[in-house]
């Protein structure tokens, strides 16, 4: 037992460290030695963790998206349609509108045509499942014909606000405009999905 959480607490070292070196020096700057020793181990300690840099790298999101609570999808299981979207909504935006979120989304837009292996493992893990549960949430609430692309129009909407904080145009948004943002976008999409 004592073995167990003397190894989980090097993974998640190991873990933290990456997700530090890849936010700072970018998934193709990032090196397995700057990472060990950032998580003061081996290389040879890293790589009896994770084979290779994409496996760490997945790990590291995981792990970040972990301890971000991303409970936003648990919130589509209420019983109210509207109160359930706007609760997902606002979760939602928290999560993609923090600072190391967007800091990771920089690095895609950076480095994806380089590295498209980080554009896969990011796809993969998040946007893939979020969509998959709000897809089924609008076909059992909505009845829609095409969920696929009623989960891109609300997501797209909830996410307009985004690239003007990416590029540095505006302040990352307060909680109060967040709360805003999601619930003018949840009131329109219920009126159009009537």
């Amino acid at each position: 037992m004592k073995m167990d959480k003397k190894r989980e607490l090097k993974r998640a070292t190991i873990l933290q460290a990456a997700l530090e070196t890849f936010l700072h020096d970018g998934y193709l700057g990032a090196g397995m030695d700057t990472i060990a020793n950032r998580a003061g181990v081996t290389k040879q300690t890293v790589y009896r963790y994770f084979e290779s840099k994409e496996v760490l790298f997945q790990a590291a999101l995981e792990a970040q998206r972990e301890a971000s609570g991303r409970l936003f999808l648990d919130e589509l299981q209420g019983e109210d349609t509207r109160e359930a979207l706007r609760r997902f909504a606002i979760g939602f935006l928290e999560v993609h509108m923090s600072e190391e979120h967007l800091a990771g989304v920089r690095l895609l837009l950076a480095e994806g045509p380089s590295a498209p292996e980080i554009t896969r493992v990011h796809f993969a893990l998040g946007p893939a499942r979020t969509a998959t549960a709000l897809a089924e949430f609008l076909k059992e609430r909505f009845h829609v014909d095409d969920p696929e692309y009623a989960v891109k129009m609300l997501l797209s909407t909830l996410l307009s606000m985004r690239m003007s904080v990416l590029v540095g145009l505006q302040p990352t948004p307060t909680h109060g405009e967040i709360v805003s943002h999601a619930e003018r976008t949840v009131d329109l999409y219920m009126r159009l999905m009537r």
